[in-house]
């Protein structure tokens, strides 16, 4: 049984197809990188595992059952690119109102607020309000309260936009703290460096189809065949095929 499975999965706005014949398989306990460059279908897909919208056509199933079923929302924590939080409430008050969402007892609450502000670096934050914090700061937040519930899952939509370099290092670390857990990660991204240090496997997106799915061991290290290269190749020419003949040939 698979966190994340996708089989044939469509999806189109106004014949436009966002998502196109999308398939892939996410394995427990790995970092799933899913790529590619804006308008590529990351968001949309995100939404079809969260349940937001229904696809067209094709089956999506998490943890084994269909998306829509209210018991693997129990199992998911999510982060969005970009969250619109209340600009008034402190840290503490944020994470705590979204542990009363989840049906948390306030003493687990607490416990784990207090908890999950020190593993974010944001346990010094007093009565700041989030309106005084920084993007960087806001994405902490963010993995704060996707921690909350201590899910199985994690869903980050391009966690790693707009941070300065500390705060990419801390956010990757974190995530790689929650692989040592046996969670699972599958984030979107167009940061390819932070993929290609982290992920275990990654799934390339264009025009809603996957062109290269597979492990980074495979693509990373040589400086001839990495990420980056491969990512390149992707924007030239769909086939994936034709990818990992190149990946082959080392160019």
């Amino acid at each position: 049984m698979h966190p994340i499975e996708l089989e044939n999965i469509r999806k189109s706005f106004n014949n436009v197809h966002a998502v196109n014949n999308l398939s892939l398989k996410v394995t427990g306990g790995e970092i799933f990188g899913f790529l590619g460059t804006n308008g590529a279908g990351k968001t949309t897909t995100i939404k079809m595992l969260l349940g937001l919208i229904k696809p067209d056509d094709g089956k999506l199933s998490l943890f084994g059952k269909d998306a829509h079923d209210i018991s693997t929302k129990k199992r998911i924590g999510f982060m969005p690119e970009t969250a619109y939080y209340y600009p008034f409430l402190k840290a503490h008050e944020l994470i705590a109102f979204y542990g009363e969402l989840c049906g948390m007892d306030k003493k687990t609450i607490k416990t784990r607020t207090e908890e999950l502000l020190v593993e974010v670096g944001l346990e010094n934050t007093g009565k700041k309000t989030l309106k005084t914090f920084s993007k960087g700061m806001l994405q902490r937040v963010g993995i704060a309260q996707a921690l909350l519930h201590d899910p199985d899952l994690f869903i980050l939509d391009e966690p790693f936009t707009g941070l300065d370099p500390l705060a990419k290092i801390h956010f990757r670390d974190l995530i790689l703290k929650l692989k040592k857990r046996g969670k699972t990660v599958f984030f979107s991204s167009h940061e390819l460096s932070e993929a290609e240090l982290i992920c275990d496997r990654v799934a390339i997106l264009k025009e809603g189809s996957s062109v290269y799915d597979g492990p980074v061991t495979e693509i990373a290290g040589d400086g001839k065949s990495n990420l980056e290269r491969i990512f390149l190749h992707v924007l030239k020419d769909k086939k994936s095929e034709d990818i990992n003949k190149q990946m082959e040939a080392g160019k």
